[in-house]
């Protein structure tokens, strides 16, 4: 740890936190050298990390851009949100609409710090303490209740989040309770570290590698095969071109991340509630 690094009260820099970690990914600055320490292991493996990171905003931004102003959503329920960056879930819907509304849902103090000073004054958009692992108390949540129609459409969104849940924590019953819970109309945007397997068996190879790294550095991180990574969907209908890697979903024209190594490593889809 950095000698002169300060951390705002609650936040420990004595131990990595995957949030943070994400930050340094995406071009932010509310990270650590803890953090740093980290993100420059999985550079080792991928050096074109930084770029998987431009890719996941980029993709966010054209999900939540589709669900708004395509398929007509006007709430948001993003489940492990991560620390703000440039471009967040309710700038991208307000673009289409002002009055969308938006609940971000982290557990990780960093978050809640910097999310709280974002967000002070819109009315339209909140942010609230939990853990995916207990959906139930997500979806019971007295802010999550106030600011969502739960009568209306909702775009549930699971960037990055899933792929932290192990095996033994039921990340499939997780998802289940939260698309159960949605109405008619809803939809679902994910995005998942992905092992390609036969698909790309030399990039399997290496997501063995970053597997490693991600579950020695933090404690979290499963590269799932595409099978499993469908079954987060349920019996909703994904929207095409399905679950594709991060640049083939819906390209809009911006600049795209130069993904290499990382190409075939990430998933994403968006999917309806018939």
């Amino acid at each position: 740890m950095a000698a002169d690094e300060v951390a705002p009260p609650g936040v420990d820099i004595s131990t990595p936190s995957i949030a943070r970690v994400y930050d340094f990914m995406v071009g932010g600055k509310d990270n650590f050298e803890v953090d740093r320490l980290v993100a420059r292991r999985a550079l080792e493996i991928a050096p074109d990390g930084l770029e998987a990171g431009r890719a996941c905003r980029a993709l966010l931004r054209r999900a939540v851009r589709y669900l708004a102003a395509e398929a007509g959503i006007r709430q948001f329920l993003d489940i492990g949100s991560g620390l703000p960056t440039e471009t967040n879930v309710h700038q991208v819907a307000h673009q289409v609409d002002p009055a969308a509304r938006v609940v971000y849902v982290d557990n990780d103090p960093s978050v809640l710090v910097h999310g709280h000073a974002l967000l002070a004054g819109d009315g339209t958009t909140a942010l609230i303490e939990a853990d995916i692992r207990s959906p139930e108390t997500i979806l019971e949540h007295p802010v999550v209740r106030e600011k969502l129609d739960f009568t209306q459409p909702i775009g549930l969104l699971l960037f990055s989040v899933l792929h932290h849940l192990n095996d033994g924590e039921d990340p499939g019953g997780v998802a289940a309770t939260l698309r159960d819970a949605l109405p008619a109309g809803s939809h679902l945007a994910i995005t998942h570290f992905w092992d390609p397997a036969e698909e790309h068996p030399e990039t399997s190879s290496r997501v063995v590698e970053a597997e490693r790294v991600f579950n020695e550095s933090l404690g979290t991180g499963r590269w799932r095969r595409r099978a499993e990574i469908e079954a987060f969907v349920g019996d909703f209908e994904l929207i095409e071109p399905g679950l594709v890697p991060l640049a083939e979903w819906r390209p809009d024209g911006e600049a795209v991340a130069e993904q290499k190594e990382t190409y075939y490593t990430m998933l994403a889809g968006v999917a309806r509630k018939r």
